[in-house]
């Protein structure tokens, strides 16, 4: 729905307030934190452990993958690039009825001069 000038204004205006006041927000909260910060810390050690990106990374990519080292996906779907139609004679889900419609007509298209040009030539005057 949201693609009015109206709200298309809207959204370009409340992005330049948050550049504008980003600088402002960021002041504030590190102010906040300055104060309680030292209590803050405190209380988190207990809960949480600190460790760098590098190894979050590392960890993330280990989990998605195989015995061999490789991650493969499930989704392989084999697809006629002309048709998009997939090996069980299925469009994509994101492909609009209309299209859909015109793919099949064109598939049918062919079918259809043959059987013509066979019935003309059956044809003797």
């Amino acid at each position: 729905m949201a693609k009015s000038l109206r709200s298309k204004w809207k959204r370009k205006m409340r992005a330049e307030k948050r550049k504008k006041n980003a600088p402002k927000e960021l002041s504030r909260l590190k102010s906040i934190l300055k104060i309680d910060g030292d209590v803050l810390m405190e209380e988190v050690k207990d809960i949480v452990t600190v460790v760098a990106p590098g190894k979050i990374k590392e960890k993330t990519d280990s989990v998605g993958k195989d015995q061999e080292g490789e991650s493969k996906m499930e989704v392989d779907v084999k697809r006629n690039k002309k048709s998009l139609l997939d090996e069980h004679g299925q469009y994509p889900v994101w492909m609009h009825p209309r299209q859909r419609k015109k793919l099949k007509a064109k598939r049918g298209k062919g079918k259809n001069k043959v059987k013509a040009a066979k019935a003309a030539k059956g044809l003797a005057w």
